[in-house]
């Protein structure tokens, strides 16, 4: 099979294409995106520009020919067609694009759970994202070996593949699996990563610390400290447990608050005190005022929540 076939056309700008296709279908515009886009580079207008008339071309070429849509279409209906043509006349587009530019354009996606939900998430390479609840991640259909942490917490159980690693970004902090489960905690004023299985590469373009099973590591700032773990207690929350050993009770709190249907506060008097123990986060669903023995401390409801205070 010729190598030309799965080269772009000539002249197919594969990012400008891409936001034209996104553009052009208003369930995936992203207005602020799109701005920043075409603000960050003055040819990014031109750019653009091109890609959407060659898509129009196609559309309106694709018009004048029914036999090719899966079902007649209002002429009103002409612009965003691209979400409704049939398999002959998409085809027919990728012809005039090029195979490898309308596979290789990004087809981003986000999940995202609410407190006290968990999710998993099958990816096409045969990895599975698990979230915790109150989190949300990135992903692209194009490229099923990156993701993007944007709050809260996710387990992985990656499908190793030494030509492809899977990467993961939380915040500022870069990953690379070399085998794993692990799992990815951001917090507010701190990320913690914590392996179950396999490895783990830290920042690989920094100071590149790699981390085995039964070891973890929480990014505060500039500062990388690492830790030993439980690999046993890692994405213990999937099973309704939580594991503390020694984290301040501002960290157990926001925890908390993914994985109840409240959020939990904690006073400042004791914000900064450790806490060592297990939690069962069904018990304490049930009653959150068992968090008071457990942890010494006082539990106050209120209209917002829960908040935990120092005892009298």
């Amino acid at each position: 099979m010729s190598q030309d076939r799965y080269s772009p056309a000539p002249g197919v700008d594969v990012e400008a294409l891409d936001w034209a296709l996104r553009m052009a279908d208003p369930a995936h515009a992203d207005w602020d995106a799109f701005t920043v886009w075409l603000e960050a580079d003055p040819s990014h207008v031109e750019r653009y520009d091109r890609m959407a008339a060659t898509l129009l071309d196609a559309e309106e070429a694709l018009a004048a020919h029914p036999d090719l849509l899966a079902e007649p279409q209002p002429v009103e209906r002409r612009r965003g067609a691209l979400r409704w043509i049939g398999g002959a006349a998409a085809a027919a587009l990728v012809g005039a694009i090029g195979l490898q530019a309308w596979q290789d354009r990004a087809r981003p996606y986000a999940v995202e759970t609410a407190a006290a939900e968990t999710r998993d998430v099958p990816l096409s390479d045969g990895s599975v994202i698990t979230l915790a609840g109150g989190s949300r991640i990135a992903l692209d259909h194009a490229d099923p070996r990156r993701a993007v942490l944007e709050r809260g917490e996710a387990l992985f159980r990656v499908m190793h593949d030494d030509r492809h690693p899977f990467a993961v970004r939380a915040g500022d902090v870069a990953l690379v699996d070399l085998g794993t489960v692990f799992d990815v905690r951001m917090g507010a004023r701190q990320t913690r990563v914590a392996v179950a299985e396999g490895a783990v590469m830290v920042d690989p373009k920094g100071a590149a610390l790699r981390l085995d099973a039964g070891q973890g590591v929480t990014v505060e700032k500039d500062r990388l400290i690492r830790a030993a773990v439980d690999p046993g207690d890692v994405g213990g929350w999937r099973d309704g447990r939580l594991a503390f050993d020694g984290a301040p009770l501002s960290e157990v709190a926001e925890d908390l608050s993914r994985f109840l249907r409240e959020p939990v506060s904690v006073a400042p008097a004791i914000a900064a005190r450790p806490f060592r123990g297990v939690i069962d986060l069904q018990a304490v669903r049930r009653d959150p005022a068992l968090l008071g023995p457990l942890m010494e401390v006082r539990v106050r409801r209120d209209a917002a929540g829960w908040t935990l205070e120092p005892r009298g």
